[in-house]
């Protein structure tokens, strides 16, 4: 049995971060026609499916591989809160706004509101959802029409009977992120493509179909295969078994994301059909990947949003010695804190959003294309970072409460760390984005962007904040160019993670008080503040280091020497950084 510890109401009523943003970014009558379908999805969110998570809390996915007769069906049974949500995504337009495209580019900021609802009540539905709408992007981008007649309308359904959804399953247990060790094979036999290998983590093997990266067998001399891009159907419905050639070997049992049904499978001779070239696959995967980053980030401040409404609520409530925590100074303290952190995420997931909307209608100038691309692994690396870091402060902030598994709260922090490990760690979207930056007009696309934020801004406290952004931001280039200079590539990598955090949180700031600047007028004071509060966190993460002493600290061994370790160091680069 659950314990309900905290009250939510109407997600959307209550939400001044959402609605404050949605008054500054759309028209009027844009405002006015989506307001009705956001306060009812707010009414589900906080209020019936908020109970139903409660009530379905002990339930996973079932995997049930044989029938009472003996036959192999791998069915895979959702949990009470899946089989609510999945017609819900079709009726309220969750994936298909975005395509339909009534208010341009704006379209997408209106999706990324109604996701904003619906994923924290959803169970983690967020990634089928990710990797939904992803596939759609890449057909759509194809240009593969009869593949798009058939499979787009069925994504892009608003009837729940007729609703698809769409996995991506692109990882292998040898190589991870590393593409290059996909060994899943696509031979033409009969007249058909037919896959051949072991996808070791698929986190929708629910959906109806999925779009695969697999090496079509080599036809000549020359080598390995390159990749290619296959559709390969499921099941038409969502309590079917999968197609014949599809074998579901295991749910996996994770940390967190229970709900998700993330499994093995093998493909042994499942009819699949190409959806471009046979080689070069790779080279069409980046609406999929900027799409799923997208909504990782999506997933990560619904979800900090979540756990603050429910710490808020729970510390009106909750008495200490007479009085309700929240008017405790280092309690409203922590959770300002925590708001401050969640605000600049929500800007930098939002203007992501923007972005993506700008480039499917053909709107993007020149200097937005290189700030997307810059956008896109920093806010996937900062926001799952901060999801972590919020849900740990949420179940403080519940204290012993927040650690008993009944009242559903410790799901949020277990929930939060799926975040920085899906679609890449930290690690490695810090490497990405290292590489990306250091792309002709990428930083220079991102200093305007502050400069742009900067310039509308004429309040003193807020010109005193935005000053440290700016500093930050100046002083990662200043890094950027003094260890290319000086300290060799090996110091760069080893300083990608403090890289990126700088520009990350110094485009979040620059952003939270952008929006602070235009509130202020209805807000008061309390834009100000949160700005300030999410300064003094602290922007700036470039330190001069030693890349080697973190080699010798990682390693854990004493040396007498610089050049004297137990494995050799590229010495070349630790006489540059000296």
């Amino acid at each position: 049995m659950s314990r309900k510890l905290a009250d939510l109401g109407n997600q959307f009523d209550t939400d001044r971060v959402l609605r404050s943003y949605l008054k500054r970014m759309c028209p009027p009558e844009m405002y006015a026609a989506i307001k009705p379908d956001l306060q009812a999805l707010g009414e589900k969110t906080g209020g019936e499916l908020y109970d139903l998570q409660l009530q379905d809390r002990p339930n996973t996915p079932r995997l049930v591989q044989w029938d009472p007769t003996g036959d192999r069906i791998d069915q895979i049974e959702l949990t009470d809160v899946w089989q609510r949500v999945l017609p819900m995504v079709a009726e309220h337009g969750v994936i298909s706004t975005a395509y339909e495209r009534e208010n341009g580019a704006l379209s997408r900021v209106h999706q990324g509101a109604l996701a904003y609802l619906l994923l924290p009540a959803s169970d983690m539905m967020g990634f089928l959802l990710a990797t939904t709408d992803g596939s759609i992007a890449t057909l759509l981008r194809s240009g593969n029409e009869p593949l798009i007649d058939e499979v787009v309308p069925h994504l892009l359904s608003r009837t729940p009977d007729t609703f698809w959804t769409s996995g991506q399953w692109r990882t292998e247990q040898s190589g991870g992120t590393d593409l290059s060790k996909v060994d899943t094979e696509a031979r033409y036999e009969d007249g058909e493509w037919r896959l051949y290998g072991h996808k070791w983590f698929t986190s929708s093997t629910a959906a109806n179909m999925a779009i695969v990266l697999a090496r079509p067998e080599s036809t000549n001399d020359q080598g390995r295969a390159g990749l290619s891009l296959f559709y390969l159907p499921i099941r038409d419905n969502h309590d079917e078994s999968p197609a014949d050639g599809i074998r579901v070997n295991r749910l996996k049992e994770s940390m967190g994301a229970k709900k998700l049904p993330v499994s093995e499978v093998t493909l042994d001779g499942a009819v699949a059909y190409p959806v471009t070239e046979l080689q070069n696959g790779t080279r069409h995967l980046t609406p999929m990947v900027d799409r799923a980053r997208m909504w990782n980030a999506l997933i990560a401040v619904s979800s900090m949003r979540r756990g603050l409404a429910l710490a808020r609520d729970y510390a009106r409530k909750r008495k200490a010695f007479g009085t309700p925590i929240i008017e405790k100074p280092l309690h409203y303290d922590t959770l300002a804190d925590v708001q401050a952190t969640f605000e600049g995420a929500f800007h930098l997931t939002f203007r992501f959003v923007e972005l993506i909307g700008k480039e499917e209608n053909d709107a993007l100038s020149n200097e937005e294309q290189h700030l997307l691309r810059a956008l896109s692994p920093l806010a996937k690396l900062i926001t799952g970072r901060q999801a972590v870091e919020v849900s740990t402060e949420v179940i403080e902030a519940f204290g012993g409460s927040g650690y008993v598994e009944e009242t559903g709260i410790p799901a949020l922090l277990r929930d939060a760390f799926a975040l920085p490990l899906w679609e890449g760690t930290t690690n490695v979207m810090s490497l990405i984005a290292l590489r990306t930056l250091r792309r002709d007009g990428r930083l220079e696309a991102v200093h305007n962007e502050i400069k742009r934020c900067a310039d509308a801004v004429d309040t003193p406290a807020l010109q005193h904040a935005m000053k440290q952004a700016q500093d930050a931001f100046k002083a990662a280039v200043q890094w950027l160019a003094d260890t290319l200079e000086h300290r060799g590539e090996k110091a760069l990598e080893a300083g990608a993670r403090r890289f990126a955090y700088t520009i990350a949180h110094a485009l979040e700031a620059a952003l939270l008080i952008r929006h602070a600047q235009w509130a202020i007028q209805d807000e008061g004071r309390r834009p100000i503040a949160v700005a300030e509060y999410f300064t003094a966190k602290g922007i700036n993460h470039i330190a001069r280091r030693a890349h080697y002493d973190g080699y010798m600290l990682a390693k854990d061994f004493n040396r007498q020497s610089l050049f004297q370790s137990e494995a050799p160091i590229d010495t070349g680069s630790q006489k540059a950084a000296l």
